[in-house]
C-alpha cells in the first residue's frame, strides 16, 4: 500500500493538539492536494463543508483558514464517500462526529468495514467496488447478461452507453438485477414501470431542489447535490419499506 493510502485523517481534536505533520496550508494549497483526486472540488465546496461542521480548520489572529494533512486527509475521506457511495453529508457527518468523540465505529457510512484514510486509487475502488468504465463484453461478462438481455435492456431504457461506448457501475447493478429478474420470467419489457417510476421520483427531487438550481455558484451547486443524495436515499427506503411491507403480507 502507498504511503498515501496509508495516511489516516485524524479526529477533529486529534488534528487541533497535533497541529498536522507539516506546514499548515492555505486553501489554495489544500485545492492543489486535492485536484488529482477531485478535479471538481473548490474552495467555494470546502467552506461549504466547514458551514456544514465536517472540517474545522485551524484560523490565524487575521481569521485566515489555515488546514493540516489531517485537514486534507479528512477532506479526501468526505468527497470519497461522496463521490463513490453516494452518501449524503448527514451520514457522513455522524460517523466523523463519533470519531471526534474518540468512539471507533464499526463500520464506515454505508456498511462499510474500512479505516478512514487518504485516498487513492485502490481505496476509491475499495470503499463502493466503485470501478472504471466497463466494455459492452466486460459489463456481460461481469454481469452475466446475454446478448440479447442487454439489448432489450438498452431498448427499454434501463441502461446506456456513456458516449465512449462504456457502461457505469450503476448499469453493472442495474443489469445484474435484471439477470435475476429474468431468471425468474421477468423480461426488460416488464420493468417498464421501473423506469417510469424513477423518472416520476427525480422529477419530485428536481421539484425539491429547485430553489437551489437557480443559484450557479460552487456551494449551491454542492448544497443541490447534497439534498439531492438525501431526497434519493429517502425515495428508495421508501419504495423499499412499501414493497417489504406487501411482501410480508404474503406470508400471512
Amino acid at each position: 500500500m502507498s504511503a498515501a493510502a496509508s495516511r489516516r485523517p485524524l479526529s477533529a481534536a486529534s488534528a487541533a493538539a497535533t497541529g498536522g505533520n507539516r506546514a499548515v496550508m492555505n486553501i489554495g494549497e489544500v485545492l492543489a492536494e486535492l485536484k488529482g483526486d477531485f478535479p471538481q472540488v473548490s474552495a467555494s465546496k470546502i467552506r461549504f463543508l466547514e458551514e456544514k461542521g465536517l472540517i474545522t480548520p485551524r484560523r490565524t489572529s487575521a481569521g485566515y483558514r489555515k488546514y493540516t494533512d489531517a485537514d486534507v486527509d479528512r477532506l479526501r475521506f468526505i468527497l470519497a464517500l461522496q463521490r463513490d457511495q453516494y452518501l449524503p453529508l448527514k451520514v457522513i457527518k455522524d460517523y466523523l462526529d463519533a470519531v471526534d468523540r474518540g468512539e471507533h465505529p464499526e463500520s464506515l457510512p454505508g456498511g462499510l468495514t474500512l479505516t478512514p484514510r487518504s485516498v487513492s486509487d485502490q481505496l476509491a475502488q475499495e470503499l463502493a467496488g466503485h470501478t472504471r468504465p466497463l466494455t459492452r463484453a466486460e459489463l456481460q461478462g461481469i454481469s452475466g447478461a446475454t446478448t440479447q438481455l442487454l439489448a432489450s435492456l438498452e431498448q427499454f431504457g434501463m441502461v446506456s452507453p456513456d458516449e465512449n461506448g462504456r457502461y457505469s457501475e450503476h448499469a453493472l447493478k442495474a443489469t445484474r438485477s435484471a439477470v435475476v429478474l429474468a431468471a425468474h420470467g421477468l423480461e426488460p419489457r416488464h420493468l417498464r414501470p421501473f423506469r417510469a417510476a424513477a423518472d416520476r421520483e427525480l422529477g419530485l427531487i428536481e421539484r425539491a431542489t429547485a430553489s437551489l438550481a437557480t443559484r450557479k455558484d460552487a456551494a449551491a451547486n454542492a448544497r443541490m447535490a447534497d439534498a439531492a443524495r438525501e431526497l434519493s436515499e429517502a425515495c428508495l427506503g421508501l419504495h423499499s419499506a412499501l414493497v417489504a411491507a406487501a411482501v410480508a403480507d404474503l406470508d400471512t
